[in-house]
């Protein structure tokens, strides 16, 4: 299980950063987000899976750690909140240069130098 784990987080993790090296918006915001995965994934089995414990003290002689859920929660949140920022980023760029390349090797359309 902790192999699977361990493929899975380095997967997202070389695909996120193959992503955000690509000269384009969506590819970016793609890179980000599954590197924002791998890092939740990363924290969440960091706590330590375990079978069959309760979520709640007292109602089972052992119990999971809530620590890395709440992190991961909170990473969730904040991940849904950049990547609609890093949306409505893009759209904006694309409106006004008509391009979505990261590079600026492309003339702007409107007349800009």
């Amino acid at each position: 299980m902790e192999l699977l784990l361990a493929v899975a987080i380095g997967l997202l993790t070389g695909c996120g950063v193959l992503l955000l090296l690509r000269g384009r918006t969506f590819a970016v915001m793609l890179g980000l987000t599954m590197l924002s995965y791998a890092v939740n994934l990363f924290i969440f089995v960091s706590g330590g899976l375990t079978a069959g414990a309760g979520a709640v003290l007292g109602a089972s002689a052992r119990y999971a750690d809530p620590l890395p859920q709440a992190l991961v929660l909170t990473a969730i949140v904040i991940g849904f909140a950049m990547t609609a920022f890093l949306v409505v980023l893009a759209i904006r760029s694309r409106a006004e240069l008509g391009h979505d390349e990261l590079d600026n090797q492309r003339s702007p359309k409107r007349g800009m130098p």
